[in-house]
C-alpha cells in the first residue's frame, strides 16, 4: 500500500464522488469541499487486503479507480462475497461510526486507488453539520435494504435464479437507464461469482453456459454482456 495527498483531478473526482454518496449528498458546496480536502489517497495492488475482519474500524473509503470485494471469511478458508464495489462506491462506514472492528474483509480485485477519510476527522464534520447526520441515516437505511434483498434472494431463489437476479442487478447498477446490451466489466473469477451467490464454481460455469445458450448473456474475455436485463430478471422466477 502507498499513501499520498490529493491533487488536481483527484480532488475534483473526490468532490463528485462524495456528492453521489448518501452520506454527503445533501451537503453545501463549502462543506463538501472541506470533506474532499480531508481525504488521503492510498493505492493497493491486485489481491492486496485493505483491512481484515476484526481490524479496528477507523476510516471511510471511497474508490477512485479499480475494484474492491467485501467478503466474509470462514474457518475452513472459503469466503462469501457480500459486495463488489467500483469507482465512486464507498465502504467502511459502519465501523467508522463507532470504531468497532470491521465485520468483513475488504480486498482489491485489481490495482486500486482509494480515497480515505479518517474517523476522527469524520466525527468533527458530523458534529458540526446536522445535514451530514441526516444523510448518514439515509445511507444506512439504503444499505440495510440492499442486504435484505440479498438475503431474500439467497432464501427464496434456487442457484440459477440467484445467478440471473445477481447479473440483472449488476446491469441495473452499471447502466440504470439501459435494458439491452449492458456490458459489465468483469474483474472476477468464476470462484468469485460463485461465492457471491452461494454456489460452486462448477455449478456457476454450467449455469452461465445455459444463459449463453438462451441468448440472455454473452461472455467476452474481460466482460459479460447482458442482452436483455428484464428478460434475465424474469428468468430468475422460473
Amino acid at each position: 500500500m502507498r499513501e499520498g495527498t490529493l491533487e488536481g483531478a483527484t480532488n475534483a473526482f473526490a468532490t463528485q464522488a462524495l456528492r453521489r454518496c448518501a452520506l454527503f449528498a445533501h451537503l453545501d458546496d463549502r462543506t463538501l469541499d472541506l470533506v474532499a480536502t480531508s481525504l488521503r489517497i492510498r493505492r493497493y495492488r491486485r489481491g492486496e487486503v485493505i483491512f481484515h475482519q476484526g481490524d479496528p474500524g477507523d476510516s471511510l473509503y471511497v474508490i477512485e479507480d479499480g475494484a474492491v470485494k467485501i467478503v466474509l471469511p470462514s474457518p475452513d478458508g472459503e469466503e462469501a462475497i457480500i459486495a463488489t464495489l467500483r469507482r465512486g462506491d464507498f465502504f467502511g462506514e459502519l465501523a467508522l461510526l463507532d470504531g468497532a472492528p470491521h465485520s468483513a474483509t475488504a480486498g482489491a480485485l485489481e490495482p486500486t486507488t482509494i480515497l480515505v477519510l479518517a474517523r476522527a476527522r469524520f466525527h468533527e464534520l458530523v458534529e458540526g453539520e446536522p445535514t451530514l447526520r441526516d444523510a448518514l441515516l439515509a445511507g444506512l437505511a439504503h444499505e440495510l435494504r440492499r442486504l435484505t434483498r440479498h438475503v431474500e434472494e439467497l432464501h427464496f431463489l434456487d442457484l440459477a435464479g440467484r445467478l440471473a437476479m445477481h447479473l440483472a442487478g449488476l446491469a441495473r447498477e452499471a447502466q440504470p437507464d439501459a435494458r439491452t446490451d449492458v456490458r459489465l466489466d468483469w474483474p472476477y473469477t468464476q470462484s468469485d461469482l460463485a461465492a457471491m451467490i452461494g454456489g460452486t464454481r462448477q455449478s456457476v460455469n454450467r449455469l452461465l453456459a445455459g444463459l449463453v445458450e438462451q441468448g440472455l448473456v454473452r461472455i467476452d474475455r474481460d466482460s459479460i454482456v447482458i442482452a436483455d436485463v428484464d428478460r434475465l430478471a424474469r428468468s430468475a422466477e422460473h
